[in-house]
């Protein structure tokens, strides 16, 4: 299989393997919706990692099949393509992204579909579309421009430049930047610990900060209470509480 799932202690890692940079043809975007929407139905997946491999996350699309491709066979896949990255944004766990060597086109586009990125001190990021005449077509131009601001989007997406590992850190382009072979080690420590944490909620932290993002303060606020009140209802906030008071804070063992 070109990309798999495979689960280790709550943390669920969701592999490209298709050498020798991961081009990711339909069949990867295809399987790559198929495995988030069974990374979110699964209760023993409690955090995911979205992980290419030692030497590169996902160069990019695979120029040649798309190359082949007209105006009309775009149309019929353009929607495919998002819905896929689109499955995995909205994976309702912790979703970590482990990035190694090249992250560009629709790789760099994968990365953006986390809630955090982990970056080797080596790797390479950026939307090189612009130099095929296109522009990012799997959310990149939205998602980018979300995550780093618009004037910053811009820039990469208009120029098709790469970065280099410390100039995204400085961008916010990713979280963390770390040695190289230390890369899949951290993302899962900090995978596993969230996948110890209290599920129902980690969702809705998730969900409310990402759907109040797309609409005015007044609803975000809205999304906000109706989260936090009922989660009043859950075993969790009743176990967390309790060992707070008795406890002190950070002792709580979540179901």
């Amino acid at each position: 299989m070109t990309v798999t799932l495979e689960v280790r202690d709550g943390v669920g890692t969701i592999q490209l393997d298709r050498p020798p940079m991961n081009a990711l043809d339909v069949a990867i975007q295809d399987r790559l919706r198929e495995l988030a929407e069974e990374a979110t139905r699964r209760e023993d997946v409690r955090a995911v990692i979205l992980y290419g491999g030692e030497k590169v996350f996902a160069a990019g699309a695979d120029i040649k099949e798309m190359q082949a491709m007209d105006h009309t066979a775009m149309v019929l896949r353009s929607k495919g393509l998002q819905d896929a990255f689109t499955a995995v944004a909205r994976i309702p766990k912790p979703v970590v992204a482990a990035v190694t060597g090249y992250a560009l086109g629709g790789g760099c586009e994968l990365t953006l579909c986390a809630d955090y990125r982990i970056a080797a001190d080596d790797a390479r990021l950026g939307q090189p579309e612009i130099l095929l005449g296109l522009i990012p077509g799997a959310g990149g131009t939205q998602r980018l421009a979300r995550l780093i601001g618009p004037s910053r989007a811009k820039d990469l997406i208009f120029t098709g430049r790469m970065v280099k590992a410390e100039e995204a850190l400085t961008l916010g382009l990713v979280d963390r930047v770390v040695p190289a072979a230390e890369v899949y080690d951290q993302a899962h420590a900090w995978a596993a610990k969230l996948a110890k944490g209290p599920a129902l909620a980690l969702r809705a932290a998730k969900e409310s900060i990402d759907a109040g993002l797309e609409t005015d303060l007044d609803t975000g606020l809205t999304i906000e209470r109706s989260w936090f009140s009922g989660l009043f209802a859950t075993e969790d906030r009743e176990r967390g509480m309790r060992s707070f008071v008795e406890e002190g804070p950070g002792k709580a063992t979540f179901r």
